[in-house]
């Protein structure tokens, strides 16, 4: 039955196929639930037309694919935009990978990864990458779009027959190739290790041996004896990919790396993910002679800098998020990401997004530097010149954060100095430096919000914050000026919300979304109207993220404080905040940025001046005053020991190769970022190699 419903649709498929072919309707299920008013219109319309294009069963709506148009048109006027009719592109007919069901998401394509090669996935949420994990991990049986009747193994080695993925799949049916998956890091990722420690886990999965040395990269020896419940964010990353690596694997799968991490130790998660299949002291075909067999290593990652640095290959996903993804073929990692930016795929010849993204426009999108902003200072708003605050200076500062046992004892001590600088209104300021070196800290000055502060800082900018300049003790805040302040991770109090969207905006910024210029640059293209009936603890990461950047600029503000805001961010939405953040507080309310950011293609993006933090993390550290953006990427990698170039077609930053030609070049010269557009220079991936 399964092969023969599956041969039905692919010969369907080849003939071109009918209307409902081209078409799926798709029906957010958390929308339509039963005592939901999108549930009671379409029960009410159910059968209406006289045939069974809409059907209630018990408490489930299904509407068919091939339904008549008056059915259509009644499904796409459904409250809150429940139901969608989405239109395939027209030569999408064939290789349907997997459906999950009626009026639900499905997969064309999947990546084919290479033995002996890092293939990284490129795409926005939803458009099946962690489907395609799924599917390739063996924890997914495809069902090659035949819900009803799906077919077995065999007939998926069949279908496949031809290709790379045969011999694939002919080892997962014949139970010949294990897999390793660190999966994304959501809220039930530790509930379901409670009350193990880090060395319990890790010694479990030490199938290769090399705990002791994972543990020593990736900086886990002083937390082996600690909960998994208690580790941060980055930790808790640092653990997963770790505990992923000792695992004896023939694929390994590694879903959003880098979250949480700061920009020294994306570089070394880079490193040693390639070490898995490019052994520098060993290559092949020497490890071919002593009977090693060429390991898979598949990569999701949202950072375009580390994937192109991370990945061998590339293979890009695009689609309608939540209805359905299409994969394309393998390409070449710079390839790859140029043509995703420019949303273009030639070997499908298939457009699926109008704009391209390009990282050299006006100011008023993107600043990378400040000679820039000063040539498009006119295109600014004239009307927020009268309250404009000019140039403020704020003076040296030490702070000390202690932590003391229930004993009063202290069991740890971090300091922070911070040297004098000044910043004025239409200017975003990027703080850069490793975690654990008071970014966070700083921003935390800046708003007042440390505890020595409480009840008698002093306003920067005023009188008595000058006076007290010389004194160690002065630590004058922002907060009089008025401070908007975008903290490092989600906001507990949202989650905690009981409303909607729509009641959480009406009740922190109603003024602003009253605002229609609000509207039309900050919540259209942050999409805050597609989620505006859903419940706020209901949201994802990524539609939290966008919430909290909205809740953030909507307050009104002489300085915004935005910490990390690329967190649980796909590429095309990072890029779209920051243009948002850009175009909304420097170009028209011609306000201050602070920000903190380690995803390095957002920083470039946003930075007119940078702030560099060195020093010791977690025990002493320095913040320099804010200097231009060519000396601090200058100073800030230099320490990193990493060099960066743009890419001449979009320009991105791309990381250098160690020890390339290009890599050897900069560091003679001492431009670890590379500004100039150099079109005539050989910028191939040969070269970096």
């Amino acid at each position: 039955m399964g092969k023969a419903a599956t041969a039905r649709n692919r010969k369907k498929s080849a003939d071109g196929g009918e209307d409902a072919v081209k078409r799926i309707v798709v029906i957010d299920h958390d929308k339509v639930k039963p005592n939901s008013e999108a549930f009671r219109y379409l029960k009410r319309h159910a059968g209406g037309c006289g045939k069974d294009c809409i059907q209630v069963i018990k408490k489930k709506v299904i509407v068919r694919e091939d339904a008549c148009p008056v059915s259509l048109n009644r499904c796409k006027q459904c409250p809150g935009d429940a139901v969608s009719v989405v239109r395939l592109p027209t030569n999408l007919t064939a290789d349907t990978t997997h459906r999950y069901g009626p009026n639900s998401f499905k997969l064309h394509g999947l990546p084919v990864p290479k033995p002996g090669n890092v293939l990284g996935l490129l795409g926005t949420n939803g458009t099946g990458k962690s489907t395609a994990c799924k599917v390739l991990s063996g924890l997914l049986k495809p069902n090659l779009g035949d819900f009803e009747a799906p077919p077995d193994w065999h007939e998926i080695v069949s279908y496949y027959r031809g290709s790379d993925l045969q011999n694939y799949f002919s080892r997962v049916l014949e139970d010949d190739i294990k897999v390793a998956l660190k999966p994304q890091l959501e809220a039930g990722f530790s509930r379901r290790l409670k009350g193990r420690t880090v060395r319990q886990v890790m010694e479990s999965r030490n199938e290769r041996g090399m705990m002791d040395r994972y543990a020593q990269e990736f900086e886990l020896g002083h937390l082996l004896d600690r909960q998994i419940m208690d580790l941060s964010g980055g930790e808790l990353q640092r653990f997963a990919t770790a505990a992923t690596m000792c695992k004896e694997s023939d694929v390994y799968m590694f879903d959003e790396v880098t979250s949480f991490l700061d920009v020294k130790q994306r570089l070394r998660a880079t490193e040693l993910i390639r070490s898995l299949v490019h052994d520098p002291e060993r290559e092949w075909p020497d490890l071919a002679k002593e009977g090693v067999v060429k390991k898979y290593v598949i990569v999701v990652e949202h950072d375009l800098a580390v994937l192109d640095y991370m990945s061998d290959y590339i293979q890009c996903l695009y689609g309608r998020p939540g209805a359905f993804g299409v994969v394309t073929t393998r390409a070449r990692c710079r390839n790859g990401i140029n043509q995703f930016l420019a949303g273009y795929i030639p070997s499908d010849n298939m457009r699926f997004r109008e704009n391209e993204l390009t990282f050299k426009v006006k100011t008023s999108d993107f600043a990378v530097g400040a000679n820039e902003n000063e040539q498009e200072t006119d295109n600014r708003d004239p009307s927020k010149a009268k309250d404009a605050m000019g140039t403020l200076r704020y003076p040296n500062m030490d702070h000390v954060r202690e932590r003391k046992d229930n004993d009063g004892n202290i069991t740890s001590r971090f300091i922070l100095h911070v040297k004098s600088g000044t910043f004025t209104d239409g200017e975003c300021i990027v703080l850069l430096g490793e975690n654990g070196t008071g970014k966070t800290t700083f921003m935390e000055l800046l708003a007042g919000r440390t505890k020595g502060q409480r009840g008698k800082e002093s306003a920067i900018g005023s009188y008595q914050a000058e006076q007290d300049a010389g004194e160690g003790e002065s630590k004058p805040s922002l907060a009089a000026l008025g401070v908007a302040y975008k903290m490092q991770g989600m906001n507990p109090k949202l989650r905690r919300f009981k409303g909607t969207v729509q009641d959480l905006l009406e009740c922190e910024i109603n003024a602003s979304i009253s605002d229609r210029m609000f509207r039309l640059l900050v919540t259209k293209p942050l999409k805050i109207d597609d989620m505006l009936e859903l419940p706020v603890a209901s949201l994802s990461g990524g539609e939290m993220q966008r919430l909290s950047i909205c809740l953030c600029l909507g307050e009104k503000a002489l300085v915004y404080l935005i910490d990390e805001p690329s967190a649980a961010l796909d590429c095309e939405q990072r890029i779209i905040a920051a243009k948002v953040m850009k175009r909304w507080v420097v170009n028209h309310l011609r306000r201050t940025i602070f920000l903190v950011e380690h995803d390095f293609v957002m920083a470039a993006a946003m930075a007119d001046r940078v702030i560099v933090y060195e020093g010791e993390p977690g025990v002493e550290c320095t913040a320099s005053a804010p200097m231009g953006v060519a000396s601090g990427f200058n100073r800030f990698l230099e320490n990193l020991d990493v060099t960066f170039r743009r890419d001449p077609i979009n320009f991105r930053p791309r990381i250098n190769k160690k020890n390339s030609r290009i890599d050897k070049m900069q560091k003679a010269a001492g431009n670890y970022y590379l500004f100039n557009d150099n079109d005539d220079a050989d910028d191939s991936d040969d070269d970096d190699l």
